[in-house]
């Protein structure tokens, strides 16, 4: 026998050939001519630890309250979002108001020198005819605008929108008043564009009588003539 018949051998001897199963699936038993019942299902193997359910639910659970404090966080930035966005529309809201009335106050500065040749106007006489009806119109429309005289006889001295340039006493008067307007002041909303020009007058105490007064009661002293006078 060759080398080459005797590895064939060896292989044929070295396989094992797999059993066949055969399953009899007849539903009648060949030898006794009844039906078969059929065999059970394998149960399944219980698993250890919680139930299906309770692991459903608990995980349920879990989620839920990730949800609702990732909601509360949300909503409390979307707050603080609104908050500081209405913050920032008013501050910009008071600064262009701001310069509005920056831009309107430097021009009705410019028109205060015409207003005081209007009034000096007036005072003489020569404010007439449509002369006059031109500076009223001037006069209304800046006062609609914003601008507002102040300094009159009369009203008390405030050194922060008065400008004293004449002083006086006078026991007619409480404290120091303006009793003289020598030029008119003017305001813009809350800023004083320009002081007046006033004359104070002070209070002064009146002067005590030179004779005593005599007392109920006391008889006046006799005045004797001086020795000197003869």
């Amino acid at each position: 026998m060759t080398g080459k018949h005797f590895r064939d051998t060896e292989e044929q001897e070295r396989e094992v050939p797999e059993p066949v199963v055969v399953r009899d699936r007849r539903k009648i038993d060949p030898e006794t001519g009844q039906a078969r019942q059929p065999e059970p299902e394998p149960a399944p193997e219980e698993a250890g630890g919680p139930s299906l359910g309770e692991s459903i639910v608990d995980d349920a659970v879990g989620v839920e309250s990730d949800i609702e404090k990732q909601l509360a966080e949300r909503t409390a930035d979307l707050q603080r979002l609104q908050a500081e966005y209405a913050n920032y529309r008013k501050r910009v809201d008071r600064d262009r108001e701001a310069v509005v009335l920056g831009a309107k106050a430097t021009v009705v500065s410019d028109l205060l020198p015409l207003l005081d040749d209007l009034e000096r106007a007036e005072q003489h006489g020569d404010l007439t005819g449509a002369f006059k009806s031109v500076a009223d119109k001037l006069v209304a429309g800046l006062q609609r605008a914003g601008l507002e005289p102040f300094g009159t006889e009369g009203e008390p001295f405030d050194p922060s929108v008065h400008e004293a340039v004449q002083h006086s006493t006078s026991p007619d008067v409480a404290g120091p008043t303006v009793t003289t307007v020598l030029r008119r002041g003017y305001r813009f909303g809350d800023r004083a564009l320009r002081a007046a020009l006033v004359g104070v007058t002070d209070h002064e105490p009146a002067a005590a009588a030179l004779v005593d007064q005599p007392v109920e009661g006391e008889l006046p002293v006799e005045q004797f003539p001086d020795e000197n006078d003869h």
